[in-house]
């Protein structure tokens, strides 16, 4: 087939047409600009000045956008990477939580900043959201629809209320909020004007308004917090003075080489896991994360309180139920690498719960282990088992 060409562009659908278009379409999509029309300031200052000056230099004095920009300084906001984890979409607690292991084991962080903010939904401005969102959101139809969603009243227990601050728990656009109002006072802050400013290398994991802070040396991590106070203030937040810590986690042996004092190092919690030092099989040290004390004890509650309201209910339906609870505390969430001790706690805890419940339906004929033993036979309980496996 032959093909003609003409002094303008060229209209043929041949590969080098094609792969030209999806270049432009690529550009615009990053850029907002498509290929080949003028520069605004905004995306001048952003393409950076050796671009600009050799389109300038090509084209006469105007500057035109290429299809293969080269950002100089901060990057545009819809080209970073977006540190937030909680309630996004694809995104979940366990990848914060590997992003947290790969900042202490490939970055070599032993500095932690656990932090925890005062209330943090309850005391979200809704003036300095307000500015935050005109950032971005320029349609009044949907500023106004969020405005509409900050003024809805609260109804507790009977009383309706009409806060002024924050995004109570529980709203359909709270979550949406909250990511919104800590990526610019947070992320944004902290990737553009803190991390350059570094000796060492940092981790910011975020999931909601749950963070950490990882850093390569100590005098980085005191800076840093000492400075973070004053930056959440700034927006109306506050750090809560008894559970934000700095946490120096670095590796020690249980059992010094040299015979000395045995020291056992910091541990520090971060979505539901503990996170502590170990030694792997081949002796290396690693991190290892456990399930929390506090939430190991709420599930061995849940489970308790659950066999005392069944006990009288027949055998297969009890089982069923608790089958139910242990897979799902399995499979949901804590169900990963290093946590299997944990999780045979619970298992173990919740055969006791079982028999102490069932041994109580009679005052004449209490269930035995023996007995309880030939029951679990036919009707098993779930073994704890790892479904989620991370380095």
């Amino acid at each position: 087939m032959k093909v003609r060409y003409s002094k303008g562009p060229a209209n043929h659908t041949g590969p080098e047409s094609c792969v030209r278009r999806r270049r432009e379409a690529h550009h615009e999509a990053l850029t907002g600009v498509r290929a080949g029309q003028p520069l605004s300031l905004e995306n001048r200052y952003s393409l950076g000045a050796h671009a600009v000056t050799k389109a300038e230099g090509e084209t006469g004095g105007r500057a035109y956008a290429s299809a293969q920009p080269t950002w100089r300084g901060p990057r545009p906001w819809h080209a970073r990477k977006l540190l937030a984890r909680g309630f996004r979409p694809g995104r979940s607690a366990h990848q914060a939580l590997q992003a947290a292991w790969t900042g202490i084991m490939g970055r070599g962080g032993r500095w932690v900043l656990d932090v925890d903010v005062r209330k943090y939904f309850a005391s979200i401005s809704h003036a300095k959201l307000r500015e935050l969102l005109a950032r971005r959101v320029t349609d009044g139809v949907v500023r106004r629809l969020i405005d509409k969603w900050l003024k809805a009243g609260v109804l507790e227990e009977g009383q309706l209320s009409y806060p002024d601050a924050g995004t109570p728990e529980g709203r359909v656009i709270s979550p949406l909020m909250a990511n919104v109002y800590l990526h610019y006072v947070l992320e944004e802050w902290f990737c553009e004007q803190v991390q350059p400013r570094l000796r060492g290398h940092s981790t910011l994991v975020r999931y909601c308004d749950d963070f950490v802070m990882v850093f390569a040396y100590k005098d980085d991590a005191e800076r840093v917090l000492e400075v973070l106070g004053k930056r959440l203030g700034k927006y109306g937040l506050q750090l809560h003075p008894d559970k934000t810590r700095m946490v120096d986690f670095r590796f020690r042996d249980s059992v010094p080489h040299d015979g000395g004092t045995p020291t056992m190092a910091t541990t520090f919690d971060f979505l539901g896991f503990t996170h502590v030092w170990v030694r792997s099989r081949k002796g290396n040290p690693v991190v290892r994360r456990q399930t929390a004390k506090a939430r190991l004890a709420r599930a061995i509650s849940a489970i308790d309180q659950q066999c005392r309201a069944m006990r009288h209910w027949l055998l297969r339906e009890q089982h069923q139920r608790l089958c139910r609870m242990l897979k799902g505390h399995y499979a949901y969430y804590y169900g990963i690498t290093g946590n299997f001790e944990r999780l045979a706690s619970l298992y173990e805890q919740a055969r006791r719960n079982w028999r102490k419940w069932l041994s109580q339906r009679s005052n004449n004929s209490p269930l035995g282990w023996a007995a309880f033993e030939r029951v679990l036979k036919h009707l098993p309980l779930p073994r704890p088992r790892i479904v989620r496996r991370y380095a």
